[in-house]
């Protein structure tokens, strides 16, 4: 049964045969061609035999195997690599077909490949999840036929193997590498000028050229002039820049975060967000911490540095999901006043679509914003963007890119009402939201916000 249930007869076969069986019909009129087309018939069926001696009875053998991490990046292109090994003594044409997980929806994952003997092929694809979960990858099918391509046989690898998918770790480390190599301007992270002094003194070395005169150290330079070759041994203090600080992401998972974008929900734009920026926090020195939160309060993990901090929150960030319900910010500000006693910066993810729903919020934003250094993170609706910038060809068009107009205004308003009463705001599209919230903290850091 198991030779069975592997053995396929090829397009090859089935075209033969097709032509045999016309040949028979045609020589039910002409007796004279039956003969021949009998001969060929057997000879058709002589060569399958051949072609399945081949690659049944010859103990040869294929070998697959599919490459892949343990856990896959959300929203990101993870690459899968599949290795196929021809153990027979003559060269094989394999068309190989991975399961993958359904929640890809790809009936794509078909490769052809000529493999010579004794030789390793490499195959290679992407995968993008836009689901947090777990994802069930089925059979690695290797369908292997020898030069005659009359039959084929299926070989199966690496079945009912289940990787879970993460927040989009493969993203903080391409941003983790940029930042360690001072790099971040190549994703669009600005370069920012420090204002103010909001650095901690660190010790006292001597002057070297292209250090700021105003930092010489005067009293620190007389002192040590005991001798006339040290007279001229000029000293400055030496800064680095504020460490420990807090750094917490509020995540809203009312039903505000349940928009898709790209194949993404704003939540996992915004889990995304978080790991990046918590990471890039961590290696500033800051603290980093996360709370969620819908109707009730969510997942808290208080601020903190220590070197399981980021693996920490990539557990509980891939265990949030979206609620259905209305975000509560009542309780927001009540957890936040309970949990979070030192001055701290808060990042809120979250997403007003209108300028009375952001107001009926107002009170209890100000009221964070008064203990905390607040920063608002909404979304802009890009699918509506890009119905307002295309042609109108008829009045009805006209009408609805107006009230298309009014809600990209009332974003706007939003901005300038937070500002108001000195709550900082950050609207943006969805698949910039990493860039430019990196932005605002470094632009928090380099002003001495924090």
């Amino acid at each position: 049964m198991a030779i069975l249930r592997s053995f396929f007869l090829t397009r090859r076969f089935f075209l033969a045969l097709l032509v045999v069986i016309t040949g028979l019909v045609v020589a039910f009129f002409l007796p004279r061609l039956l003969v021949p087309l009998q001969l060929l018939l057997g000879l058709l069926g002589l060569l399958t035999a051949l072609d399945a001696g081949l690659l049944y009875g010859t103990g040869g053998s294929v070998f697959g195997r599919r490459v892949l991490g343990d856990k896959l990046a959300n929203g990101s292109d993870n690459e899968v690599a599949i290795y196929l090994e021809n153990h027979f003594r003559f060269p094989l044409r394999t068309e190989t077909i991975d399961e993958v997980p359904h929640q890809f929806q790809r009936r794509d994952v078909l490769f052809r490949a000529l493999v010579a003997p004794g030789e390793t092929h490499l195959i290679r694809y992407q995968l993008r999840p836009t689901r947090r979960g777990e994802y069930e990858f089925g059979a690695l099918n290797v369908y292997a036929a020898s030069p005659l391509g009359l039959v084929r046989r299926r070989f199966r690898f690496d079945e009912n193997r289940v990787v879970p998918v993460y927040p989009s770790f493969l993203q903080m480390r391409q941003y983790e590498l940029l930042a360690i190599s001072n790099r971040l301007t190549e994703v669009g992270v600005k370069r920012i000028r420090r204002v103010g002094q909001s650095m901690e003194f660190e010790q006292i070395r001597p002057y070297v050229p292209g250090d700021d005169p105003r930092r010489i150290n005067w009293k620190a330079t007389a002192r040590r002039a005991t001798t006339p070759e040290a007279a001229d041994a000029l000293v400055v203090n030496h800064y680095q820049d504020e460490r420990a600080q807090q750094v917490y992401c509020l995540i809203d998972k009312g039903r505000v975060m349940r928009m898709p974008f790209e194949g993404l929900s704003l939540l996992d734009y915004a889990i995304n967000a978080t790991l990046v920026v918590s990471n890039i926090a961590l290696l500033k020195h800051d603290k980093a911490g996360l709370l969620t939160f819908s109707h009730q309060p969510g997942a808290i993990v208080p601020a903190d540095r220590r070197s399981g901090q980021l693996r920490k929150l990539l557990e509980v960030l891939y265990r949030q999901k979206t609620k259905y319900l209305e975000t509560d910010y009542e309780r927001l500000y009540i957890t936040v006043r309970h949990q979070i006693r030192q001055r701290s910066l808060l990042i809120l993810f979250t997403n007003f679509e209108t300028l009375y729903g952001m107001q009926r919020q107002l009170p209890y934003l100000r009221r964070l914003a008064k203990d905390h250094l607040l920063l608002v993170v909404f979304f802009e609706n890009t699918e509506l963007d890009a119905y307002l910038h295309a042609p109108a060809a008829t009045t009805q068009d006209v009408y609805n890119q107006t009230v298309a107009e009014k809600f990209v205004q009332e974003k706007r308003q939003i901005v300038r009402e937070l500002s108001r009463y000195g709550i900082h705001a950050l609207l943006t599209a969805p698949q910039n939201l990493t860039v430019n919230t990196i932005n605002k903290y470094l632009e928090f850091k380099a002003r001495g916000l924090i």
